[in-house]
């Protein structure tokens, strides 16, 4: 913000808000600090000590989206991770240091290193619980009973009840008995105290679903070139189908995180419509989810670690290929289904789902063609003979005038889109009854809705056409057409 508005990158500045109608400072920087000014200053006394001063609005949605990013950044450490509004990051480093050998000393510098690349200043504490890490950071100090009373964040009201008692430390509330100081100050700070003091865990809530396999490769050294980078893909993926076969499961989504060495993270997503770990399928999907990127990867100046993760698997045990080898030709579509769904977006690749209902617009729904397989195979149509219905319906049957036989015979001539249409030949009725269950009154006589009368109809011009008669006369005094199709 500093070297956005020209100012010298020295110059000592602060964020203000506007509190009960006076501009007051939110947040201040070291040289700030350094000079005497605090956050909740009135932004007419910060001027009188530091005439300089550079003044910025605060924005806490801008300071939210930072912490957001820095989270995300997160990752290369640990899968658990979440923001701690307004200035906290907690991070569960459990099992996550064997790049560092084990050593979460080494994390926590290689973290605050990065941050420091940054222009941030950060704290980094270690603990057992969040609360404890949060509290040692917050107060710099690196043993719990050193901390102040505040640590506790009870209120102002029990933080000077316990300072005016002469406790002033957690070292002095740790040798107290627990329910007396339950009774005097609620229970909800016993168990703050007891959070801090590490004797219980409140687990973290992570910012993301915790993948069911995570494969990192971390790099001395920046890498750019694709070839390069692809090839760490690849490597990932033969690492994570490992683990998938010995859980015997199969991935139904793949990320790859590519985080490159100036905090910027790119991730890519490849879903699959039927759990696997083939490796050389996935790397082709890869392959097509770059390729179908419509801003390229940029490496900037290189990317220092590259991550793979599974968020979603399903159960896929392992199977025994026959001495007879036999064209699977589902595992063929399925493979084609989600190369295409890669490359054109996995709600443009759709198919028909059959509902169990007989009238026509509500017999068949369209679902994406990776959310799942058709609950039965659909009855292959004779080249020979002509469709029954056309393949492509309206959505909502439009209305058309027509001139049919009395009663209930065939259309002769019909009128759509202001164009008159003389028939030559037809074929029917198909006749379709309403669903009489939907109605309240049952399947009583004239109280289950009009019969659908279905004609496959040709004009004069050869064009071919789907009408319906909505309403018999026994029924209806005035039925009803439409068009409800196409036939190609």
């Amino acid at each position: 913000m500093v070297r956005i508005k020209g100012s010298a990158p020295d110059t000592p500045f602060a964020m203000v808000e506007k509190q009960r109608g006076a501009m007051r400072l939110a947040a201040c920087d070291p040289a700030a600090l350094a000079l005497g000014l605090s956050a909740g200053m009135a932004l007419a006394d910060a001027r009188a000590r530091v005439p300089d001063l550079a003044v910025f609005d605060h924005d806490p949605a801008a300071d939210l989206e930072l912490l957001g990013w820095l989270a995300d950044g997160c990752e290369r450490y640990s899968p658990a991770f979440m923001i701690d509004p307004p200035q906290g990051l907690l991070i569960d480093i459990t099992g996550c240091t064997y790049h560092f050998d084990g050593d979460e000393v080494r994390l926590a510098k290689d973290l605050k290193r990065r941050l420091r690349r940054h222009g941030l200043s950060s704290r980094i504490a270690l603990g057992t619980t969040p609360d404890s890490a949060r509290a040692k950071a917050r107060y710099a100090k690196s043993a719990i009973p050193a901390l102040p009373v505040e640590a506790l964040d009870a209120g102002a009201k029990v933080h000077e009840a316990l300072r005016r008692a002469g406790l002033k430390t957690l070292k002095d509330l740790a040798c107290r008995p627990r329910k007396a100081f339950a009774a005097r100050f609620g229970k909800a700070t016993v168990v703050k105290l007891a959070r801090l003091l590490e004797e219980e865990d409140a687990r973290i809530i992570p910012r993301r679903h915790l993948p069911v396999i995570t494969a990192t490769q971390n790099f001395a050294e920046p890498v750019s070139r694709t070839n390069d980078v692809l090839d760490t893909i690849a490597t990932l993926t033969g690492k994570a189908a490992v683990q998938l076969n010995e859980r015997s499961q199969g991935g139904r989504r793949f990320e790859v995180s590519l985080f490159r060495s100036d905090g910027h993270v790119a991730r890519l997503a490849v879903d699959t419509g039927a759990p696997t770990r083939d490796a050389g399928m996935l790397m082709r999907l890869i392959r097509e989810r770059i390729d179908a990127l419509s801003d390229p990867l940029d490496p900037g100046f290189g990317y220092d670690c590259i991550q793979l993760t599974v968020p979603a698997a399903d159960i896929l045990p392992a199977f025994q290929v026959g001495l007879e080898s036999k064209v699977d030709r589902s595992a063929q579509a399925a493979a084609l289904i989600d190369r295409l769904s890669v490359r054109l977006g996995s709600e443009r690749v759709r198919y028909f789902e059959e509902r169990n209902s007989h009238i026509p617009e509500r017999a068949a729904v369209e679902c994406a063609a990776q959310s799942g397989r058709p609950q039965k195979e659909w009855p292959q149509a004779i080249e020979a003979e002509p469709p029954m219905r056309p393949f492509r319906l309206f959505e909502t049957p439009q209305r058309v005038e027509a001139l049919a036989s009395i009663p209930d015979g065939p259309p002769r001539q019909f009128r759509w889109r202001k164009s008159l249409h003389h028939i030559v030949a037809y074929e029917g009725p198909e006749r379709i009854a309403a669903e009489w269950w939907r109605r309240k009154a049952g399947h009583e006589q004239g109280k289950g809705g009009p019969t659908r009368d279905y004609y496959r109809v040709e004009d004069s011009e050869g064009r071919r056409f789907w009408l319906f008669r909505h309403g018999l006369y026994s029924e209806t005094d005035a039925p009803i057409w439409y068009l409800h199709g196409l036939f190609a």
